[in-house]
């Protein structure tokens, strides 16, 4: 018999016991002398935990007897940052020009689009909140090497295709309201970094809370202007609910719409972003969890949503107006962010530039943030590299100017408009290789455990997805051979094309298939069938097995987030 030094543990043949007032017969009276000691010492040890457990136990009882409101307020925040991607230039610029080539018609595309953002955002808060890692930390344990480095490199250039848009967007804006060249406004963006930086030092909450509000006061723009031109409520309403692509440029503006939309790295910066949050560990702390991110996620995206059919529907209206001046109609027929300010002439007359520039400005700065972050957690989760975010944020911005800036030279405004709708597909096109891991994780026992989806949102996920997915592979496919049809280069660099494109074609599909296919084989989730979940259940067992009422520890490295406790 082995009686340990502390008191706290007694053992016999290999047995032992912990906070146990039995003690296992004895033939030697002198081990039951030993063993009525050590009986005696542990009962004081408890004593002592419990006397000085009592306030802690006090705190946490009336942490939990909180009303639901506050428990709420106390998981806002990661879903209102990341819905601002859904309001980035990007967005705004694809808006414009699906309102005024097609007027409502392409609003169903918005509707799918950010009902699927919804779904799929709040997999990726469900996914964080159970497994207490991120989805880049979860691509790590779960693929080989050279997959997982694959999987790096396209989160990587997602994060550079989104900045994309906040270059020309802010770009576009120091030319509306400083009248700087696009060229020079291309450069001046790498300079927002140390401004990002210098207003970090009076708060990002402070930031985020002055960004939301010039977006919001765009938002308010259009929806004066929305009731100013009373666009037809049946036309918008059939928009947004009868599918239908009309048109040469349809199908590729609503794949562009599409990708501004459904962001890949959006998906790693919510499964992160969630882990600031303090969840207890039993199956209500957790659930309860996921529906606050759900209802915040929900709401978030719906302001987003109405944002996005204000301005689809007020350039639609605008611009297929009868009584358009040859002007306008010469902006509408080329309708980039540089010249949509006149949409809001009617509600801010002269001033409507300004007021325009300033949100553009803001709508910028925003993807900036959510950007910033959403590669600060991919480098750290894939890499175990945890970089300084202004350097983050300078060498994603400086790889985003190269080709803004090529484009702002050679194109003008109407190429780097152009290249705003590029980078929006290619967005699309990166999509399957965030959204299926985030499927199949979040799809998975063994990675869920009892929080895996249900079965109808496996079929509903899985359904879009591979829709999205299908209708890119589609697009990719019919529009590179129509390319090679008509084009009027030369057949040996038309064959050389070919070469190289089918190739990479084939390599995107298989990739597809292998992550679609391949089994999962970590295991992140420990079940926990035993009385000790009923414990944690009633507050009175920590996630360790030690009793008590603690919550379970937040992530230590992410608790630096600046969003609302």
């Amino acid at each position: 018999m082995e009686v340990s030094g502390e008191g706290r543990e007694i053992r016999r043949d290999g047995g032992h016991a912990r906070g146990s007032s039995r003690v296992a017969a004895t033939e030697d009276e002198i081990d039951g002398m030993h063993a009525a000691k050590a009986v005696s010492a542990e009962n004081t040890d408890v004593n002592e935990d419990k006397s000085c457990s009592q306030p802690q136990e006090q705190k946490i009882s009336t942490s939990i007897q909180k009303p639901g409101w506050k428990r709420f307020l106390a998981h806002v925040g990661p879903g209102f940052l990341v819905s601002l991607a859904y309001l980035d230039p990007g967005n705004l610029e694809t808006d414009l020009q699906a309102g005024a080539n097609h007027k409502y018609e392409l609003l169903w595309v918005i509707l799918v689009g950010l009902v699927f953002a919804l779904i799929i955002q709040s997999l990726a808060a469900n996914l964080g909140v159970t497994t207490g890692k991120h989805l880049a930390e979860l691509c790590k344990a779960e693929y080989p090497r050279f997959v997982k480095y694959c999987l790096w490199v396209v989160a990587e250039l997602a994060v550079i295709a989104a900045d994309i848009p906040e270059v020309i967007g802010t770009a576009f804006a120091l030319n509306i309201l400083f009248h700087i060249p696009l060229w020079a406004g291309v450069l001046i963006t790498g300079l927002s970094t140390l401004l990002l930086l210098g207003l970090q030092r009076y708060g990002v909450r402070k930031l985020e809370l002055l960004i939301s509000i010039l977006v919001f006061v765009m938002a308010a723009c259009y929806f004066g202007e929305l009731s100013y031109v009373k666009p037809p409520a049946s036309e918008v309403m059939k928009g947004l609910f009868v599918p239908k692509l009309s048109g040469n440029s349809a199908t590729s503006d609503a794949i562009a719409l599409l990708g501004a939309l459904v962001m890949p790295h959006n998906l790693f910066l919510h499964s992160a972003l969630v882990l600031s949050r303090k969840t207890p560990p039993s199956v209500k702390g957790i659930n309860d969890a996921c529906r606050y991110f759900l209802v915040e996620s929900g709401f978030a995206l719906f302001v987003a949503l109405l944002i996005n059919i204000a301005v689809v529907s007020v350039s639609g209206t605008v611009c297929t107006a009868d009584n358009l001046s040859s002007e306008d109609s010469d902006r509408c027929s080329d309708l980039t962010l540089n010249s949509a300010s006149f949409l809001l002439k009617n509600v801010l007359g002269k001033s409507s530039s300004i007021v325009y520039g300033i949100a553009l400005l803001a709508s910028g700065q925003s993807s900036t943030i959510t950007g910033t972050y959403a590669g600060q957690y991919i480098m750290q989760g894939f890499l175990d590299i945890k970089m300084r975010m202004w350097l983050q944020n300078l060498m994603t911005r400086c790889v985003a100017i190269g080709p803004s800036l090529i484009v702002s030279i050679i194109g003008g405004s109407a190429g780097a408009g152009k290249l705003i709708i590029i980078a929006s597909m290619i967005l699309s096109f990166e999509l399957p290789f965030a959204l299926i891991p985030l499927l199949k994780f979040s799809s998975s026992k063994t990675k869920m455990g009892p929080h895996k989806n249900s079965i109808y949102v496996i079929v509903v996920s899985w359904v879009l997805g591979f829709g999205v997915i299908g209708i890119n592979i589609y697009f990719l496919s019919t529009s590179f051979v129509d390319w090679i049809i008509h084009s009027s280069l030369p057949k040996p660099v038309i064959i050389l094309v070919g070469i190289i494109v089918f190739p990479f074609m084939a390599v995107y599909i298989l990739a597809i298939i292998y992550l679609t296919f391949r089994k999962d084989t970590a295991v992140t989730f420990i079940d926990k069938s035993d009385s000790s979940q009923i414990e944690m259940e009633n507050g009175m067992r920590r996630s360790d097995g030690n009793r008590g009422t603690e919550v379970v520890p937040y992530r230590v490295d992410l608790a630096d987030i600046p969003l609302p406790d």
